[in-house]
């Protein structure tokens, strides 16, 4: 397994993040047990959820698996960075109460106590802010997190889902406050879904931010989703989006290249997002074994410069920012 700095931290992180939104509502928790634990010996030490993961009524349920997994021993937990996120609303459906969702200081209080229990830990590596909270002052935001590290709860606090102009301004806030600011940034980005290049990658590049990418595969787009519309797949997510899809003509070109040399689509869309500046590790979220073997053998693909341009010559990229605003 290969491994990189998490940002401007002293923590070592594999090159391939083990996401578990799948874990309870579409994983068992012995299925999911069984993953993490293939996944630990493969070297992957990190591990990202959230609060609000198992949806519905079952919100806080993936959070429950991990922690039973946590709970077996093993120094399962020393081996982990474990990153979890605040922002969702707890309250059963239905029953949503004022201050129990985003990031005002009550519920960052109240969250990461419930998050901790969840997951039967006494601290969490990386809490995240799942999404900008234009309500709450990002002076409140330090205040909670600085006395959340001094209580040893947290270690570094990240975001997920900020615009460029926001990973500024936190951080700037951070700076003014003497707070050590975020670290990472959890943003959506994969080779059908570029436009992070533009602002994002370059803020959290020039706040020494690591890039944690969501969605690697398009939601499945990427992942062979022509090939498997010709074999009769039917059902998925990837299959639904393909349906009426603009870049339906891309995609072909896209798996005409990699059958070319070889290469399968999922595994290619992973190494391409390896390849790029600023990026730590993209977040895969298998829901079986199988799943977990194919984003493994990603880590070893050497993409070559042929393929690389081509890829670029595919899906284009916005290109470097602020020359993709010029005329």
């Amino acid at each position: 397994m290969k491994y990189t700095q998490l940002g401007r931290t002293g923590l070592k992180v594999s090159r391939l993040v083990l996401g578990t939104m799948n874990f309870g509502p579409l994983t068992n928790e012995a299925d999911s047990h069984a993953i993490m634990d293939a996944a630990l010996d493969a070297g992957i030490n990190f591990f990202d959820t959230a609060n609000v993961y198992g949806w519905g009524e079952n919100k806080g349920r993936t959070e429950e698996i991990l922690g039973t997994w946590f709970a077996k021993g093993g120094d399962r937990r020393d081996k982990v960075v474990l990153a979890t996120k605040v922002y969702g609303n707890m309250a059963a459906d239905g029953d949503a109460w004022p201050n129990h969702d985003k990031l005002s200081a009550l519920n960052i209080r109240r969250a990461v106590d419930a998050s901790l229990k969840r997951l039967q830990t006494d601290h969490i590596d990386l809490y995240q802010f799942h999404h900008i909270d234009r309500a709450t002052p990002v002076e409140e935001i330090w205040q909670a997190i600085d006395t959340l590290i001094q209580q040893g709860k947290i270690l570094y606090a990240g975001s997920s889902n900020f615009p460029g102009w926001k990973i500024a301004q936190t951080n700037e806030t951070a700076r003014r406050l003497g707070s050590n600011g975020l670290v990472s940034e959890q943003c959506l980005y994969n080779l059908v879904e570029r436009r992070a290049e533009m602002e994002v990658i370059p803020a959290a590049q020039e706040y020494g931010l690591g890039v944690i990418p969501w969605s690697p595969l398009g939601s499945g787009l990427l992942g062979g989703a022509i090939r498997k519309e010709r074999e009769g797949a039917s059902g998925s997510r990837s299959a639904d989006r393909l349906a009426d899809s603009p870049l339906r003509a891309q995609l072909e070109a896209y798996e005409d290249l990699l059958d070319k040399h070889g290469i399968d689509p999922g595994e290619a869309a992973l190494a391409w997002l390896l390849t790029r500046p600023g990026v730590t590790g993209p977040i895969v979220g298998p829901r079986t074994a199988g799943q977990l073997e194919s984003a493994l053998r990603a880590i070893e693909l050497e993409l070559s410069e042929e393929v690389l341009s081509s890829l670029d010559e595919i899906f284009p990229g916005p290109g470097p920012s602020p020359e993709a605003f010029a005329w």
